[in-house]
């Protein structure tokens, strides 16, 4: 049985080494692309006086708590639970 000469060719022209390559090449392509848009637009600093500002928010919504009425007592309900149903002879008809 004789076997078949091989071609060998450049490595570029095997479709399983540009699996090989592909990969970590685009890794390297989005993270010179995650950098650029990281570098160009930075996060704002924090103001010197960020607690003193949150101390008032909470001050101003403590002054008024009607709009905050139905987001409490849902949390509420939430915690407590329904109360169950107490079966008695009349209930039971």
């Amino acid at each position: 049985m004789s076997h078949p000469e091989k071609s060998t060719g450049p490595w570029w022209k095997y479709g399983h080494a540009w699996m090989m390559v592909g990969g970590p090449a685009v890794v390297v392509v989005a993270s010179i692309a995650t950098g650029y848009v990281a570098m160009s637009n930075p996060d704002p600093v924090l103001d010197a006086d960020y607690y003193r500002k949150g101390l008032e928010i909470n001050k101003t919504l403590a002054d008024n708590p009607t709009p905050l009425a139905p987001a409490m007592q849902a949390r509420n309900h939430a915690a407590t639970g329904v109360p169950e149903k107490v079966v008695t002879e009349s209930t039971k008809k």
